[in-house]
């Protein structure tokens, strides 16, 4: 397995104390917005060799919940529903990057979607509802 990181990654700043624990996770910002990323190793694996469903869940969360927090300038949110479709399966060694864009904001919610995808192409699909606390 290749621990080596894409050129312009850097560690995702402001990691949850959860999150410490599945990663080390990466971002790269531009003016495209954010792109995050991860190395899968065997601990992200379950026992078929394949990454558990739970951790691209968890990576999803991860960064789009990042850009929630970018579009909400700081106001804290929370993740209200978070679907997800599976459409292929990753295995220790693989780069996984996730990126999404904001669909629809209201005063009190933000909706997402995303993709996570490994050389380009799509392993899992995300969309969401995040709710800005303290909105009505």
């Amino acid at each position: 397995m290749s621990d080596d990181v894409p050129a312009g990654f850097e560690p995702a700043a402001g990691n949850e104390p959860f999150e410490s624990f599945v990663g080390p996770l990466y971002e790269k910002r531009d003016d495209g917005g954010l792109t995050c990323g991860f190395r899968a190793a065997a601990h992200h694996g379950n026992r078929r060799g394949v990454v558990h469903g739970g951790m691209l869940f968890t990576f999803a969360d991860h960064t789009l919940s990042s850009m929630v927090w970018d579009r909400a300038a700081g106001t804290p949110c929370a993740t209200i529903t978070l679907n997800v479709d599976f459409l292929a399966g990753a295995r220790s060694g693989d780069w996984i990057e996730c990126t999404g864009a904001i669909t629809r904001e209201t005063r009190s919610l933000i909706f997402i979607k995303g993709q996570l995808t490994i050389d380009g192409k799509p392993v899992m699909t995300a969309s969401g509802v995040w709710k800005k606390l303290g909105a009505d």
